[in-house]
């Protein structure tokens, strides 16, 4: 199958990669491009393990073909920190013992920087409803909830 120019943005940094029209943007992070943040989970859309952001908004990496990123801009769970300096919605997520396995760790972070660029003051029904669509099997989302709450009020207090 013939491969398809694609430039965007990753992380900040302009990319221009050839890529099979047939792969999904998950799978093209993690073995094309070695992001291997982006956890691929059951596939389907349904977990949010694979939760990435394109153009500002949160969408499964699974659901979405790599060519269709074509001049937009990708943000990766790599964005958000580095180790030593964590986002503040990382430290807030060590801080409140919001994962505990760590797998749908980078898909609830992408969820909810997405959700908290948007919405700075959210309740607790506020986060329950923005991760709803996000699966974990280990941590209950006690720990989660109060990570984007803390992270929000650290936000709201730095500006």
């Amino acid at each position: 199958m013939t491969e398809h120019s694609v430039t965007f943005t990753l992380n900040g940094e302009r990319r221009e990669v050839r890529v099979d029209p047939r792969i999904h943007l998950g799978d093209f992070l993690r073995h094309s491009l070695g992001l291997t943040g982006t956890h691929l989970g059951c596939e389907h859309g349904v977990c949010g393990a694979c939760t990435v952001i394109v153009n500002g908004a949160p969408v499964r990496s699974c659901l979405m073909l790599a060519v269709q990123i074509d001049g937009t801009d990708v943000e990766t769970v790599e964005s958000l920190g580095k180790p030593g300096a964590l986002s503040p919605l990382q430290q807030a997520f060590a801080k409140n013992h919001g994962l505990q396995c760590g797998f749908c760790t980078p898909g609830m972070l992408m969820t909810l920087e997405a959700y908290l660029r948007s919405t700075p003051a959210p309740t607790e029904q506020d986060v329950r409803i923005a991760i709803s669509g996000n699966i974990c099997r280990c941590t209950g989302y006690e720990g989660i909830v109060q990570a984007a709450l803390d992270a929000a009020s650290a936000k709201a207090s730095r500006t």
